[in-house]
């Protein structure tokens, strides 16, 4: 299936393309790592992978993006770029968590240590909290859905299983299970979401657009009421 993969969910922006050859899987990929900038590099990498692609955009059978958690700014973003892409080519659209696709990424860099050891991702999502889901078995089944936790809570929802937990936020909720004598350990504290990680066939297309999935309110509000009292 030709296929159009993006995330700009965290601190990078990540684009492939994925083509069938024979009963092989060629991808032509882009990962950048940025704090901003999301919306200005995205179409570019999209065009750079395409124009590897033996295909062009009228041609795209689906197009994968994440929806989040992650940067408010960073979710809209990707999702803003899917649907017009979308409207724009025919295409259907799959989604993914940005975690789930950061469980690939964990398990591909980790290659044999990840054997047989279940994976948590626990990104820091400041305030003393993480963005956090587990994932088991070979096909990193999730065994919750993300949320937004206390590094001793996503602890807890480790169980009792052993778990490498990679992210940003991963030390803290490592630190936090072994207090609790759980076996658990930190690695890939850089880790960002690479799309080109994400198995052929894995994701199956929605009938709906896609949604961000926000897990914590915006900081900024539509104002009330107006400042100043209005002169009679």
């Amino acid at each position: 299936m030709n296929t159009l993969l993006f995330d700009t969910c965290f601190g990078a922006c990540s684009v492939a393309a994925s083509w069938r050859v024979g009963e092989h899987v060629a991808v032509a990929s882009r990962l950048e790592r940025l704090q901003r900038g999301h919306a200005e590099r995205l179409m570019p990498m999209i065009e750079a992978v395409m124009g590897e692609a033996p295909f062009d955009f009228g041609a795209l059978e689906l197009i994968v993006v994440t929806t989040g958690p992650g940067t408010f700014t960073g979710q809209r973003v990707g999702i803003a770029a899917a649907r017009a892409l979308a409207l724009a080519t025919g295409a259907r659209v799959g989604t993914l968590s940005s975690l789930a696709v950061a469980a690939y990424t964990a398990r591909h860099a980790l290659g044999a240590d990840a054997a047989g050891r279940a994976i948590a991702v626990a990104v820091d999502a400041r305030r003393g909290e993480v963005y956090f889901q587990h994932f088991a078995g070979s096909d990193l089944e999730p065994l919750g859905a993300p949320a937004l936790l206390r590094p001793h809570e996503a602890a807890l929802a480790l169980g009792g299983q052993e778990t490498i937990v990679v992210g940003s936020g991963a030390e803290e909720v490592a630190a936090e299970a072994r207090k609790l004598g759980l076996s658990a350990v930190a690695r890939l504290a850089d880790l960002e979401p690479d799309v080109r990680t994400i198995p052929a066939g894995s994701v199956t297309p929605v009938d709906a657009m896609p949604r961000p999935l926000y897990l914590r309110a915006p900081d900024a509000v539509p104002q009330q009421r107006p400042a100043l009292a209005r002169v009679p």
